[in-house]
């Protein structure tokens, strides 16, 4: 089924004044107009998947239609031999970057699928990982408060493993991550804002469940001045406060003792 897009412009108006009937004699053609520029052959610089185009639903609006994308194609770019040939009129090379920037559109997201799925796939297991190493980080902090005083000592350094396997666990998520908020990013670049293609509709559709993935903006994986990642930086952050609730109690119980 052919894949549509709606975009508000106009396509091949020119807003000429329509053209004179030639004259039945003498048998030759009549002369053209001033002003009236005869319009070459467009369709030899049409896309190989372009279709038709249609009027839409609002003055100005049109659909066009094409045959698909696979996401393998080269990215759709206006012909430079259109630019170049001077029988096509202004509109018509207007009509034309419209058609492809409607291409470019539906390209982009073709790629996108096609690049996201397979690595939305390989992150499954690392989010669960992931959020089973958060959830066992917490669940052996939240123990301190029923731990006898004699065995707070092994309790930290359970706390101390859980916090290195979730760091580890992180990482690995973060470097997912990236890839995926990179792949987005070069959508958004092609398409633009107005035709984001949400991670979240791709992974719907291959049947995967993305809720509450924590996947941030391409440039976050970047961060200045050597800071963590995201989920690294939300991770130490958690553990830090952890680890300051702790010192204040052993603060406090020190005290007690001293008074004692």
């Amino acid at each position: 089924m052919p894949h549509t897009i709606p975009l508000k412009r106009p396509l091949d108006a020119t807003g000429l004044p329509p053209r004179q009937s030639p004259e039945p004699e003498p048998p030759a053609p009549a002369a053209v107009p001033e002003g009236d520029v005869p319009e070459g052959d467009v369709t030899a610089y049409h896309h190989p998947a372009f279709v038709r185009v249609e009027p839409g639903h609002f003055a100005g609006d049109f659909i066009y239609y094409f045959t698909g994308f696979t996401g393998r194609e080269p990215q759709p770019e206006v012909p430079l031999a259109a630019y170049e040939d001077p029988t096509l009129a202004y509109d018509q090379i207007r009509a034309l970057g419209r058609q492809y920037r409607s291409a470019q559109v539906l390209w982009s997201e073709a790629r996108l699928r096609l690049r996201a799925v397979p690595v939305l796939q390989k992150a499954v297991p690392l989010w669960d990982a992931w959020t089973a190493a958060r959830d066992e980080l917490r669940l052996v902090f939240s123990e301190f408060w029923t731990t006898a005083d004699g065995k707070w000592k092994a309790q930290l350094l359970r706390l101390t493993e859980a916090e290195s396997v979730a760091k580890k666990a992180a990482r690995k998520w973060d470097d997912v991550a990236e890839q995926l908020a990179k792949l987005a990013a070069d959508q958004v670049h092609v398409a633009g804002y107005d035709h984001e293609l949400d991670l979240s509709d791709v992974a719907q559709a291959a049947g995967l469940d993305i809720r509450g993935w924590n996947i941030c903006h391409a440039d976050e994986y970047k961060p200045p001045y050597n800071r963590p990642t995201p989920l690294v930086y939300d991770l130490d952050t958690e553990i830090e406060e952890q680890r300051e609730r702790l010192t204040e109690v052993a603060a406090l119980a020190g005290d007690i003792t001293a008074s004692a």
